[in-house]
C-alpha cells in the first residue's frame, strides 16, 4: 500500500463513470484538499488551470470509489458444513430451525474477543479494498446480547480507524432470536428497544438500526417497535425485507422513513410504491440469491417504473454470501437480475451511498469527497462484463492515494 496526504492531484485523459453514466469524452479531473475541484473535457483543457498540480494518472477508467452498503463482515467461525448440506437439498430455513444458520455464527462470535474478531475481519476487509471499496457498512447481529452487539460495533469502528476506508455501522440486534429467549420473542424485542438501542446510541456506536423481518425471524409488529425505538434515539432505520416471503416489511419500513429495504425477492407493487413515496433505496443482494439457489428475482421492472433507486451490495457474510469481490457482484447483478452495466455500477456508487444516508460521496462531481478508483479497463462496462481480479490501478480515499500499482 502506498499512502499519502490530500493534495492537488490531476488525472488526465480518463474515461469517467460519474456515478450514473459514462461521460461521452475523455476527461481531466482535478482534486484539491480531499474533494473533487472539477472535471473538464480534455479537448481544449486550459493548462494554466492545472499549473502546479501533480499528475496522478493518465488513461484508464475513473469511477467513484465503490460503496458496499450491506455487509455482515464481523463474525467468528464459518459455515462451510452448512454450505455442503444446502448442496444436498437442506433449506436455509430448515438449518435455521435446527439451531444452525445465524445462531451457529452467534455461538462462535460470542466466544471470540475483540482482538480475535478484528484479526478475522481484517483480511476480509482488505479483499474488499483491493477490489475498489472506499466505503462500507458493517452490521452487528451475531452477538444478540447488549454486550456482544456493542462489542461488534466497537470492532467495526476500529476497522475504520485502522484502515483507509469509511465504515458506516448498523445495529442489527433483531437479526435472530437468541436461544435464551426461545419462545419469548417479544421479551427479546423489548431488550433490543429498551437496552440495546439506547446503549448503542449513547456510545455513538451505531449509525443506523436494522432488523430481519421474516417468518423465521421477527414479525412486522415487532419491527414497528424496533423502528420506533430507533427513531426515538435519533437513528435512521433499514430492514432485511421480503427475502423469503412477503411480510410487508418494506412498506412498513418506508412508513418509518427507512433509508433502505434490502433483499426484496418477494416485494410487491404496494411495497415498491411505498418505497418510492418515502425515498427509500432498494438494496439488491445477488450473492445471497445465488448462494441460496433462489428462483424468484426482485421486481426490477417495478422498481424502475416507480423510480426507486437500486443499490447493490455484497451481503458479505459467513452463511449465505461469503463473497469479498465487489466487482463479481456487478456481474451477478447483470446476469441474474438483468441490470444494465451502468445500473449495476450506479448501484455500487451513488445509490449505495444514498442507502447509507450520504450524498457527499459516490459521484464524480465538483464538491464531492475524492473517493476514486482508477481501473485498467477501456470502458466502465468491462467491470461488470468480466470477473477478474487485479484491474484496480489506483485507489483514492479522501483525496489521498492509498493504493497504486
Amino acid at each position: 500500500m502506498s499512502a499519502g496526504s490530500p493534495q492537488r492531484l490531476l488525472w488526465r485523459d480518463v474515461r469517467v463513470f460519474d456515478g450514473l453514466c459514462e461521460l461521452a469524452e475523455p476527461m481531466a479531473v482535478l482534486v484539491e484538499d480531499g474533494r473533487i475541484a472539477w472535471l473538464r473535457p480534455m479537448a481544449g483543457l486550459d493548462e494554466a488551470a492545472v499549473a502546479g498540480a501533480r499528475e496522478a494518472g493518465r488513461g484508464g477508467v475513473l469511477t467513484p470509489g465503490l460503496v458496499d452498503c450491506h455487509t455482515h463482515l464481523l463474525f467468528a467461525g464459518d459455515r462451510a458444513d452448512e454450505f455442503a448440506q444446502r448442496l444436498q437439498g437442506v433449506s436455509y430455513a430448515e438449518l435455521a430451525r435446527a439451531g444452525g444458520g445465524i445462531l451457529a455464527t452467534v455461538r462462535a462470535t460470542r466466544a471470540a474477543s475483540e482482538e480475535q474478531l478484528l484479526a478475522a475481519a481484517r483480511p476480509r476487509l482488505q479483499a474488499l479494498l483491493a477490489d475498489g471499496v472506499t466505503t462500507l457498512e458493517i452490521k452487528s447481529g451475531y452477538g444478540l446480547t447488549v454486550a456482544d452487539e456493542l462489542k461488534l460495533l466497537c470492532v467495526a469502528r476500529r476497522l475504520g480507524e485502522e484502515l483507509p476506508v469509511r465504515v458506516v455501522t448498523s445495529l442489527l440486534g433483531a437479526h435472530a432470536l437468541p436461544p435464551e429467549y426461545a419462545g419469548n420473542s417479544d421479551a427479546y424485542i423489548a431488550l433490543v428497544c429498551e437496552e440495546m438501542i439506547p446503549a448503542a446510541a449513547a456510545e455513538g456506536l451505531a449509525d443506523a438500526v436494522d432488523m430481519f423481518c421474516e417468518a423465521i425471524a421477527f414479525a412486522p409488529e415487532q419491527c414497528a417497535r424496533v423502528f420506533a425505538a430507533a427513531r426515538r434515539h435519533g437513528l435512521p432505520v433499514r430492514v432485511h425485507a421480503e427475502q423469503l416471503s412477503n411480510q410487508g416489511a418494506a412498506a412498513l419500513a418506508a412508513r418509518h422513513g427507512a433509508l433502505s429495504a434490502d433483499h426484496l425477492e418477494y416485494l410487491d407493487e404496494a411495497g415498491v410504491q411505498a418505497m418510492a413515496a418515502a425515498g427509500s433505496v432498494a438494496v439488491l443482494l445477488p450473492g445471497a440469491f445465488l448462494d441460496l439457489g433462489a428462483v424468484r428475482r426482485p421486481p426490477i421492472e417495478l422498481l424502475r417504473r416507480h423510480g426507486v433507486p437500486m443499490a447493490l451490495a455484497s451481503d458479505a457474510n459467513p452463511g449465505t454470501s461469503p463473497l469479498y469481490l465487489p466487482t463479481l457482484l456487478l456481474h451477478l447483478a447483470c446476469t441474474l437480475f438483468h441490470l444494465s452495466p451502468d445500473e449495476a455500477l450506479a448501484g455500487m456508487t451513488v445509490h449505495a451511498a444514498r442507502a447509507l444516508g450520504h450524498d457527499d460521496f459516490g459521484r464524480i462531481a465538483a464538491g464531492q469527497r475524492a473517493d476514486l478508483c482508477l481501473w485498467d479497463v477501456a470502458r466502465p462496462a468491462e467491470l461488470a462484463y468480466a470477473v477478474q481480479a487485479g484491474r484496480l490501478r489506483q485507489r483514492v480515499f479522501g483525496g489521498a492515494i492509498t493504493y497504486a500499482r
